[in-house]
């Protein structure tokens, strides 16, 4: 009986011992899980708050860089209408809003059309020369064909000897053009600044166009080469001329010569 007893009291010990671990196991469990639970919380909590910052921070971005490009476009515009030796009254500022760049085919998009006064033929210019020739116009967008392109070509005479002849572009560098028809009998030298001649039927006259970098007698003419006045690398703003055109002169110009009429002989009665 007294081992009995004993035994028994061993084995109550024991059970209880046995309970308390499984309580405290459970006790364990239960605070592991919810530790799990918190931090599992604590990080979707963390993910969001994540995500709001990342799109305040993109929102920040997004206003910073259009304070930015709205400071570069005032300086750019500032910079077009602030020269002191330029009138600039009576044109219209556009902004280059596309371009096409190759060896051969040039071409400007300005973010102005029809709605502010803009039309076919319109010269494109900067205080520092001319940039090209408006060739199709839409509501709100107009295309250039700039200097800097193959089929283009305007009358161009010197500062100094008005010894004229005709701009155009034959390719490779942008900063370098052509002329031709200058006949060698004219003074021309090195360094001479071309300017538009009032032969051009879009441009008004006096702008310029670039400087002769190289000059070459030929059997009748000069080959000149002139460097551009204007950088079209890095173009972002452009003037536009009023409208040039002169119905009286674009009808002589295209007006045919007078066909030679045959001598009427009165027969002698």
């Amino acid at each position: 009986m007294l081992y009995s007893s004993i035994a028994l009291l061993l084995i109550r010990f024991e059970q209880e011992d046995m309970l308390s671990k499984i309580r405290n196991g459970g006790i364990e469990l239960q605070a592991s899980v919810n530790e799990k639970i918190s931090s599992y919380g604590y990080l979707f909590n963390l993910r969001r708050e994540n995500d709001q910052l990342l799109k305040i921070n993109a929102e920040l971005l997004a206003r910073a860089m259009r304070n930015e490009n709205a400071l570069r476009n005032e300086k750019a515009l500032h910079a077009l209408t602030a020269d002191s030796t330029f009138d600039s009254s009576g044109y219209i500022v556009a902004r280059v809003i596309d371009r096409k760049f190759s060896s051969k085919e040039n071409m400007l998009i300005l973010d102005a059309g029809k709605n502010r006064g803009i039309r076919q033929d319109m010269a494109v210019l900067t205080p520092h020369g001319l940039v090209g020739r408006v060739i199709s116009v839409s509501d709100h967008y107009a295309k250039v064909l700039p200097l800097i392109h193959s089929d283009f070509k305007v009358s161009v005479r010197s500062e100094k000897s008005n010894a004229a002849g005709v701009l155009s572009w034959n390719g490779g560098a942008e900063h370098l053009a052509h002329i031709e028809h200058i006949p060698i009998s004219s003074p021309l030298k090195k360094g001479e600044l071309m300017l538009t001649t009032d032969y051009s039927t879009f441009s008004p006259s006096g702008i310029p166009v670039g400087r002769i970098v190289r000059i070459k007698p030929d059997k009748l003419f000069y080959d000149i080469d002139i460097s551009l006045s204007v950088d079209f690398s890095t173009l972002t703003h452009v003037l536009i001329a009023p409208s040039k055109k002169d119905p009286d002169k674009f009808e002589m110009l295209n007006s045919e010569l007078p066909q030679e009429q045959p001598a009427i002989i009165n027969p002698v009665n």
